[in-house]
């Protein structure tokens, strides 16, 4: 792989999508094929492993959570990037996220120390 200048990543990010559900006929618009993958998409084995007990929680929740638990931490325009949106965009959609999730699961598991978002205590 070295003369390829190519890089083997230990963990590679993948979700389980069954592809034969998502019922694709063509032509299809980009925007359609991509609400039928986000739709099909199963993070429920992560997310159960992260709170040692099945969890259910909605897509962007699930994604804020499974990013900031793969990273180990983000800055809110690298968590912009992760949930699909340009990091300049003006958004509250991450801080609505974090704000529920605090709701739901108590302060401290989402701490920020030095605009870095970390999960704490699950």
């Amino acid at each position: 792989m070295s003369e390829l200048n190519a890089t083997v990543l230990d963990a590679p990010t993948v979700t389980d999508v069954d592809m034969a559900n998502l019922d694709i006929s063509a032509p299809i618009h980009p925007m359609e094929l991509k609400a039928r993958i986000l739709s099909a998409t199963d993070n429920s084995r992560l997310l159960g492993q992260i709170f040692g007990t099945p969890t259910t929680l909605p897509y962007i929740q699930g994604k804020l959570v499974i990013a900031l638990y793969k990273s180990g931490g983000m800055s809110s325009s690298d968590l912009k990037r992760a949930l699909g949106y340009a990091a300049d965009t003006s958004t509250h959609t991450v801080d609505t996220a974090i704000y529920q999730l605090r709701r739901k699961f108590g302060r401290d598991f989402i701490v920020t120390n030095n605009g870095v978002y970390k999960l704490g205590r699950i």
